[in-house]
């Protein structure tokens, strides 16, 4: 995702937002299909009592019950961030209601940023993993939505930055590269 807000809590003065991302909505498939086996669930009151207020109710109480099972998914997927402002790149992660995250890195630490879409559903649904090698190791993202030009855009703004870096896309894309 580009740019939805200019700041972020815990953000340097004079520090500015260039670039901001998030991973790819297929990391709530978990909570959908427990949101939508609660919703079946709901159902079967009226199988035991086949009155149209018992329906209803279950209908009712699984969508209530679903929402619940889908929430700490999408809490997950909303609140995990990813920020590239001119001085750093920052991962935000969030897991449920309690438990987050933060890596700090320099941009002078990054070093090649790498991306890799493999198998049907990341080709289909466009997300893959992208690597971010440091000098102290490598940060790996997975899920991430079109991860092509999440690099793209990273390596401009490195590059704009004066920071030389290095980029390997997957080997199929080179190919497709080369042929164009």
């Amino acid at each position: 995702m580009a740019k939805e807000r200019s700041d972020f809590r815990g953000q340097y003065e004079g520090e500015e937002v260039l670039y901001m991302f998030r991973k790819h909505p297929v990391v709530m498939r978990k909570g959908l299909i427990l949101f939508m086996v609660a919703i079946l669930l709901g159902t079967i009151p009226s199988f035991i009592k086949p009155e149209l207020s018992y329906f209803y109710i279950g209908i009712g109480s699984g969508i209530v019950l679903g929402v619940l099972l889908w929430l700490p998914s999408w809490i997950y997927w909303y609140y995990s961030v990813y920020i590239l402002t001119d001085q750093r790149l920052i991962q935000i992660t969030q897991k449920g209601f309690f438990n987050k995250k933060v890596i700090d890195l320099a941009l002078s630490q990054i070093q090649m940023v790498n991306y890799e879409i493999k198998g049907v559903q990341e080709t289909l649904l466009g997300f893959g993993t992208m690597t971010i090698q440091t000098i102290v190791g490598n940060l790996v993202i997975h899920d991430v939505h079109k991860p092509a030009h999440v690099q793209h855009e990273l390596l401009g703004i490195l590059r704009a930055r004066g920071i030389a870096i290095n980029a390997v896309s997957a080997p199929q894309d080179q190919e497709e590269q080369a042929s164009e």
